[in-house]
């Protein structure tokens, strides 16, 4: 278990600066976000793309000295974009270099519409439109040890069925867990059968954690409630995107604002990842 004796380890300004969630629990597989996650990161957040008499041009967003997204960049590039409109061309890694992207601009996620920056809960966000926008991985690496991961996100459409945006899978591919979006819980696929657990028909900010150990025993807990377990085999990996799973056969309608994977079992230190990602973003009481 990693011990930092930081309390609640909650997202916080020492001295002017400030403490990130990979500051407090590092080494993850790869982070996206929307805040900045750790103090040595010197990258941007997100390059995005914008279309002026239909000429397209790209620009890196980075982040303020408090660790938010400096949306004033952001907005002042959009100011004379066809129909306000800018897209994500890519989300930058914060941990390693596995950044998530999309060249095909019909493909990209919206984060200002119409001259307004989109928005969950107050909070800039990334929007899906679930027909064909998603961000690949750049490495889609294996989790051979155990793996966690946490997500920020809403649905726009609660009746949409079957649309997880990501999954992990065992090495035989006959488990995998993921989100399932109209009842929001977890879902599990097991020998090609399908079970959902947990979670009712809602299109709220929620935060969806995943773990597994090495076992592995896989876990779900939304909005920092443990809703179900499930034994599988090790596991291989945790799809190739972000917004569409099965070879883009679905996918994701709705906002994101963060998605950290860990390579390593955060069973112990879940409640305290919760926690930090909690604070920021005021999703549950």
């Amino acid at each position: 278990m990693l011990g930092f004796g930081l309390g609640l380890n909650k997202w916080r300004r020492v001295g002017g600066g400030y403490v990130g969630l990979l500051d407090l629990f590092p080494n993850a597989a790869a982070a996206y976000s929307l805040r900045k996650l750790k103090t040595a990161y010197s990258g941007s957040a997100i390059r995005v793309r914008k279309e002026v008499s239909a000429v397209s041009s790209e620009t890196d967003i980075g982040f303020l000295s408090d660790g938010s997204l400096d949306t004033s960049t952001l907005l002042t590039f959009a100011s004379d974009a066809d129909g306000g409109d800018v897209f994500v061309v890519t989300w930058y890694d914060q941990s390693l270099s596995n950044d998530a992207t999309q060249s095909t601009g019909a493909n990209q996620p919206k984060i200002v519409s119409g001259g307004s920056l989109v928005t969950e809960n107050g909070k800039p966000a990334l929007d899906f439109d679930g027909v064909n926008d998603d961000l690949t991985f750049t490495d889609t690496g294996t989790m051979a040890n155990g793996c966690s991961s946490f997500h920020v996100l809403a649905a726009d459409d609660a009746a949409q069925d079957s649309v997880a945006f990501y999954k992990v899978v065992d090495t035989n591919n006959t488990l995998s867990m993921g989100l399932r979006l109209n009842v929001i819980g977890a879902r599990f696929r097991e020998g090609g059968a399908e079970t959902n657990k947990g979670g009712t028909s809602s299109t709220n900010q929620v935060l969806f954690a995943q773990t597994s150990d090495n076992t592995p025993i896989m876990t779900a807990a939304i909005d920092g409630v443990l809703v179900t377990s499930a034994a599988s085999i090790r596991l291989s990996g945790v799809g190739s995107s972000i917004g569409s799973r099965r070879g883009n056969d679905y996918h994701y309608d709705g906002t994101m604002q963060e998605i950290v994977f860990f390579e390593s079992d955060q069973s112990a230190n879940r409640t305290a990842i919760e926690t930090n990602i909690n604070t920021f973003y005021s999703i549950y009481s």
